[in-house]
């Protein structure tokens, strides 16, 4: 007669794939929050920045929980603060890089 399985050995492959899934995509995930957070509680007037939507402004004003951004000479718009992803120079970095020079 086959012996079963003890219940520590029946739950330790959950267990594992647990300690995956968080070491994976639960942990940098928080860490990046953690990050953009930060970065937009940084955030001042006359940052260069870009926003989800990929428009690229200069802030004028700040509330908070609103931005207000020049898009263009004269042009302004009032945007939600967390909707800022970006600085404009870390993404001409980041684009930099990646062409390989």
């Amino acid at each position: 007669m086959a012996q079963q399985p003890s219940s520590l050995e029946m739950f330790l492959p959950f267990i594992a794939i647990f300690v995956i899934f968080y070491f994976l995509i639960i942990r940098p995930q928080s860490k990046r929050l953690k990050e953009q957070e930060s970065f937009v509680g940084q955030l001042k007037r006359g940052d260069a920045v870009v926003t989800a939507s990929g428009i690229l402004g200069t802030i004028d004003g700040i509330a908070d929980q609103f931005v207000t951004l020049e898009i263009a000479q004269g042009v302004k718009i009032k945007m939600l603060r967390k909707q800022i992803t970006g600085s404009q120079a870390k993404m001409l970095e980041g684009k930099e890089k990646g062409k390989g020079n």
